[in-house]
């Protein structure tokens, strides 16, 4: 509700984007309230003044008569946080990280919290973990449509975008249209983009350079301010928001660890440990001068992608959480906690996966040509035609119409439907009784 975004310009007309963050509890992520306040300039409630570091927001004269308007609603009852259940030595840690910003020791890249992995010999996921994953991501079918839409929607979410959930349906199925396109909907459009990248099987996607830097330009299309720098190593320093960290700034170091770490990712044989190095090890490391949680995120589903198991779709993983595993390594090399969280998304993920497969998650193909199949099918059924014939016809129209990819499958699907069609259900295909029962008796006769 933007008018409690407003509620911190309150006490202070105006103020810097670090201040409307803290206004916050628990304190906003900087990516989320730089967007809350995108929002409100958008909506002609703030303005901003200046550039830079020197950057204020202000209230406008229509965000003062909005404040004033919602301080006669009453205010929501807050939801309570939907956090895991966190182990002593992971709320241990989480204490530590949740001191005063003044009371915590700056820190430098450490390189001995990689250089002491040793792929198939150290690890980051107990045994037993591992193979607990494994029995319950085995797939039983395709990969739903709904998970890869549910992994856009949530690693979006955990970078402060929140882009409305039937909008993100909307644009996975239909693309960016005609329309202008918020920042939450190119967010996206690129990570459906990456997944597609992702499990193309002529992409002969690995943790290799190619792989990940291309990764990294889907990811952030259209997002940076220097185009160069989609796909592109950092050259420059870079600092953590709310963290002491300071990640390495030497251009060469960082390539030299970037290679080297992929390098180990792609030694490793259990896609689980795989997956956890990744989001352990990149992110860390901070390669690219923005988006390095999201690529990796994304990237560790590559061996899960390639063994055919259920994708780590980060649902009902709070921002909180995961941000809090990330400051634990950052700070601390401690991956307790983002341990924790990648168990419970990657449960949740099956648990996810198991509820849409019982549901009947509608084939895509069969939703992309709903149509053309349904008016296919009518036109054969008036005709009267036979298999034969039928599947002659639908070759020919196929060739025309369908995409070459597509046109086998098209072909199988229609002459499946034809199959299926009975007393009970030939009025889909808007057929009159007496061409039903007319073309039922040629195809039955000769399918006999």
């Amino acid at each position: 509700m933007k008018w409690l975004w407003l509620e911190p310009f309150r006490q202070q007309g105006e103020m810097e984007a670090p201040d409307y963050e803290n206004c916050f509890e628990p304190n906003l992520p900087r990516r989320t309230a730089l967007n809350r306040l995108n929002r409100l300039r958008e909506a002609d409630l703030v303005e901003r003044l200046g550039k830079g570091r020197s950057t204020l927001y202000r209230l406008t004269d229509s965000g003062k008569a909005r404040l004033e308007v919602g301080a006669a609603r009453p205010a929501p009852a807050k939801p309570k946080p939907r956090g895991i259940h966190l182990s002593a030595s992971a709320k241990s840690m989480r204490t530590r990280i949740h001191r005063r910003f003044s009371e915590r020791v700056p820190v430098e890249y450490h390189r001995g919290f990689f250089g002491t992995y040793l792929p198939n010999q150290s690890s980051y996921l107990p045994e037993f973990t591992r193979r607990k994953l494994f029995v319950a991501g085995s797939l039983t079918g395709m990969t739903s449509q709904r998970l890869l839409m549910d992994l856009a929607w949530n690693s979006s979410r955990l970078d402060g975008f929140a882009c409305p959930l039937p909008e993100t349906e909307q644009l996975f199925q239909t693309g960016n249209g005609n329309t202008p396109l918020s920042n939450e909907a190119v967010m996206i459009l690129n990570h459906k983009a990456a997944i597609e990248f992702l499990m193309e099987p002529s992409a002969e996607a690995g943790f290799n350079r190619r792989t990940i830097l291309n990764l990294h330009a889907l990811l952030t299309a259209d997002q940076l301010r220097d185009p160069a720098a989609e796909g592109a190593l950092r050259q420059a320093p870079l600092g953590i928001a709310k963290s002491t960290y300071l990640p390495p700034a030497v251009p060469e170091l960082i390539e030299m660890y970037f290679d080297q770490i992929l390098a180990t990712a792609a030694e490793i044989q259990d896609p689980f440990e795989q997956a956890f190095f990744v989001m352990v090890q990149l992110p860390y490391l901070q390669p690219f001068l923005d988006g390095n949680m999201r690529v990796a995120r994304l990237a560790a589903n590559i061996p899960l992608f390639q063994r055919n198991l259920v994708p780590l779709s980060f649902v009902d993983v709070s921002e909180a959480d995961y941000l809090d595993g990330m400051l634990a390594i950052f700070e601390h090399n401690d991956i307790t906690i983002l341990r924790e969280v990648f168990v419970h998304a990657y449960e949740r993920s099956t648990q996810r996966y198991n509820a849409i497969r019982g549901a009947g998650d509608p084939d895509p193909f069969r939703v992309k040509y709903r149509e053309a199949i349904t008016e296919q099918v009518a036109e054969l059924i008036r005709a009267r035609c036979v298999r034969p014939e039928a599947i002659a016809r639908l070759r020919r129209w196929a060739d025309e119409a369908v995409i070459e990819n597509d046109r086998k499958r098209f072909i199988a699907a229609a002459e499946e439907t034809l199959d299926g069609i009975h007393e009970g259900n030939f009025a889909r295909y808007r057929v009159r009784p007496a061409e039903f029962e007319a073309w039922q008796a040629v195809w039955n006769e000769v399918t006999s």
